[in-house]
């Protein structure tokens, strides 16, 4: 691939919206997906970016197949709840691109961005380089936290690890949440090479907050070499629900009882192990704080959104479906017995409706079995083709469905939009409507409810 600028288009001047940024940056790179450091480190040095991270802050970087969101936000809040100025980077977005990029758990301003954007644009010209919507994008929000002179940052790589544009920062701490079979095209279909990728974020003697409690043998390799020290849960740390409303977490140090926070205790122990293996000063109060706190739009994120029951959820792949489904459960069982306890029960029972739509190039087949496997039936599926360019469309979508679904339960749709609205009109006030699939699918079906005032 050539390393020369590929778009004719000229930049947005300094008075452009950053919506006319984003469109540009979207244009000047052949592929959206473009893995290694070689065209980004150039454009990284010269912007200052990589000598400020290691000078002046403390970088958490998070790597993972799921929950590396809930992650980055948990460690973020805690360590803005102790009092450090907290950078957070994270992708994608739900709504607006601001979402990527917070200083203490604010989103930044658009002129903000654009500034931060014409910095990188011009460095990069000077380099002679091309880079992708992704590299471009980060290193702004990395140079952003570097002129705001954050203590803390906390990175969520964008996609495996080793070739990630995150991983031009060295780590102090690095977390790897799991590890399953995702993205196989750039990372590889088994979990050993998919295991190498995410622990190339790991640096010689730094510390590694392992959340499953099996591990490959590519990354304890790599723990080896770079001589790091490992702290896995259910070895070196562990949790447990204790009742509603708290949780319990221990380590060989400490044994806490804790609120219970509104997103994954999973995610949540693992960002805990990852502040209490640092050097920061977190004390307890901190951490209560942060828990009752931290929320993540779109991680099992129930709302009552027009007299619905909407739960929100991002889950695209099997692992992220399992986890969907564990938590599911107990709260559909919940929904059915309030509907049997209430004085005005409807003459329809309850049902789940899914609102779904995924990438093309992700593992449809294995995410809708799984679905289709639950406890509970799902008994209508609306479906409509994400507007994003690595969309699945309708036609593939409805063909995977069909080889499990009832055609006369699978409604099509043109437009995410139209299929938020039919799954409103198709529902009762007892039912409950599931969104999931995607990033993209989430951040449509808000969009469509916020412009009809709906939510």
């Amino acid at each position: 691939m050539s390393d020369s600028v590929v778009s004719n288009s000229n930049p947005p001047n300094g008075h452009s919206s950053l919506t006319e940024w984003l469109d540009y940056m979207q244009q000047i790179h052949v592929s959206a997906i473009d893995m290694g450091l070689s065209r980004v480190l150039p454009v990284a040095e010269a912007l200052g970016v990589v000598k400020s991270a290691k000078d002046d802050a403390y970088v958490f970087t998070v790597a993972g197949t799921n929950g590396k969101g809930s992650t980055t936000a948990v460690i973020a809040q805690m360590c803005q709840a102790a009092g450090y100025k907290t950078a957070l980077y994270q992708s994608p977005h739900l709504s607006v691109f601001n979402e990527r990029v917070r200083i203490n758990g604010e989103m930044v301003s658009d002129e903000t961005l654009i500034n931060a954007f014409s910095k990188v644009e011009k460095a990069r010209l000077a380099c002679e380089l091309t880079l992708s919507f992704f590299e471009m994008t980060t290193l702004a929000a990395l140079l952003i936290f570097a002129e705001a002179d954050c203590d803390v940052w906390v990175l969520e790589v964008g996609l495996g690890g080793r070739l990630d544009v995150v991983n031009i920062i060295d780590p102090d701490m690095a977390v790897i949440t799991n590890i399953a079979i995702d993205h196989v095209d750039w990372l590889g279909d088994n979990v050993e090479a998919i295991g190498r990728e995410k622990a190339g974020i790991l640096r010689d003697g730094i510390s590694l907050i392992y959340g499953a409690t099996t591990m490959p043998a590519s990354v304890q390799e790599t723990i080896d070499r770079h001589q790091a020290t490992c702290y896995q849960v259910g070895q070196n740390f562990d949790y447990c629900k204790v009742d509603a409303t708290t949780w319990q977490y221990s380590n060989a140090a400490v044994t806490m009882q804790l609120p219970r926070p509104a997103l994954s205790l999973t995610n949540t122990a693992n960002a805990l192990s990852a502040v209490l293996a640092s050097p920061l000063n977190v004390d307890k109060n901190a951490i209560e704080q942060a828990l009752q706190t931290v929320k993540l739009a779109g991680r099992f994120d129930y709302r009552k959104i027009h007299n619905r029951h909407w739960l929100f959820d991002v889950a695209h792949n099997e692992q992220g479906v399992e986890f969907l489904l564990a938590q599911l459960l107990p709260l559909w069982q919940q929904q059915l017995v309030k509907q049997h306890s209430s004085e005005q029960v409807s003459s329809e029972p309850a049902s789940i409706k899914m609102l779904f739509s995924m990438l093309g190039d992700k593992d449809i087949n294995k995410v809708v079995q799984r679905l289709t496997e639950a406890e509970f039936s799902i008994s209508d599926w609306f479906i409509a083709e994400i507007d994003y360019p690595r969309a699945a469309s309708t036609e593939q979508l409805r063909g995977i469905l069909s080889s499990y679904v009832d055609k006369a339960h699978i409604h099509e749709f043109k437009r995410l939009s139209e299929a938020t609205h039919a799954v409103i009109n198709a529902s009762q006030p007892q039912d409950l409507i599931v969104v999931c699939g995607s990033f993209h699918t989430i951040g449509e079906a808000l969009a469509a409810l916020e412009a009809d005032n709906l939510n």
